[in-house]
């Protein structure tokens, strides 16, 4: 399969050139074809989520197990009929309040979406990205589209276009270039209901704002707790116990603040004494510990929405440098910090 390169410049999709890209894309998807896009969040790949045939691409491409369900996306809210059966009160809060934006919402399942789509749950995940080119793209093919993250099962999650190019290329029909993503981890995962909310998955809308909106409880489920890769199916997108990775070995450095910077680069220089090529996600003023070391500049340590959003470029940018082992200190808790580190524990489970 050649997959087609189009582009659309994110400043100004309305031009000629970038509105013919994405028409081009949004017929590829009510064909039943295989579209990469960028959303605020990460790249997705698409397809038609009314559409069996093409949701199986999806799952081909991506080489994903049948157990992992999909989150399906929406550019008009009036498409939320066709996917959702019903949709709770306080679903309907956090839609008013941070839709278009990174939130999935499980809501219970329309009959009309394909049992491949939940990995037969009865709740479908769906969300309205806040993402210019993704909302066109969305609007344009006029139907629901299932997107998973655009990178092979388990791989680091993709955002760029050339990210996605590298695990995928060949195997899709389409890459629809927007230029970097925003926020580079992905959507907040909640289950709202009439008495409460749950939060499956940590993301860009953190749970103190979640708080701020819901009635009754809302409650995060620790990352050990997360439903285990099984043929049971997961009760949500993206809990893979192992997720995220890198080709190298993930080492990550948890300790107090004062104490952080020495032990990062301990364990650096230790890695590295051992024979390890040695990778780092280095925050600005760390001491880098490894001679040899290939260094990513990670950025400013107090700016955990700046580590966020170059998180996943830098574990793919220092797997080409050809690094066995990446040292990666853990963010603290607060806000999107609790995004980082689901994601941080995950890529660095064991094979």
């Amino acid at each position: 399969m050649k997959t087609l390169r189009l582009s659309v410049d994110p400043a100004d999709p309305d031009t000629d050139a970038s509105r013919r890209a994405v028409a081009q894309a949004a017929e590829i998807l009510r064909r039943g074809g295989t579209v990469a896009f960028p959303t605020e969040t990460v790249y997705g790949l698409g397809a038609n989520a009314l559409d069996p045939h093409a949701v199986a691409g999806i799952f081909a491409a991506k080489e994903r197990p049948g157990w992992d369900p999909i989150i399906v996306h929406i550019g008009d809210i009036a498409l939320l009929n066709r996917v959702a059966g019903s949709v709770p009160a306080n679903a309907r809060l956090l839609m008013d309040a941070f839709w278009p934006g990174p939130l999935t919402l499980l809501l219970p399942k329309h009959p009309g979406v394909p049992e491949t789509v939940t990995a037969g749950r009865e709740r479908v995940g769906v969300r309205m990205p806040a993402h210019t080119v993704a909302l066109a793209l969305l609007r344009a093919a006029g139907v629901p589209v299932a997107a998973p993250s655009a990178n092979r099962f388990g791989r680091t999650s993709p955002t760029t276009a050339e990210h996605v190019a590298e695990d995928l290329d060949g195997r899709i029909d389409a890459i629809l270039d927007g230029g970097p993503t925003t926020h580079g981890v992905e959507s907040t995962v909640t289950d709202a209901r009439d008495d409460g909310c749950t939060i499956f998955r940590p993301g860009v809308i953190t749970l103190e704002q979640i708080r701020s909106v819901v009635r009754g409880e809302v409650r995060q489920i620790a990352a050990d707790a997360e439903q285990r890769e099984s043929g049971e199916g997961a009760v949500a997108p993206g809990l893979g116990i192992r997720h995220y990775a890198p080709r190298a070995r993930l080492v990550l450095v948890e300790s107090d603040r004062t104490a952080l910077r020495t032990v990062v680069a301990a364990t650096a220089r230790g890695l590295e004494q051992a024979g390890e090529s040695v990778g780092l996600m280095l925050p600005g003023g760390f001491p880098r510990g490894a001679d040899h070391a290939h260094v990513f500049a990670w950025g400013n340590w107090d700016d955990l929405e700046g580590l966020a959003r170059r998180l996943f470029a830098g574990l793919r940018w220092l797997d080409a440098q050809g690094a066995t082992a990446i040292v990666c200190p853990v963010p603290p808790e607060q806000g999107i910090g609790a995004a980082l580190r689901d994601r941080l524990r995950k890529a660095a489970r064991p094979r």
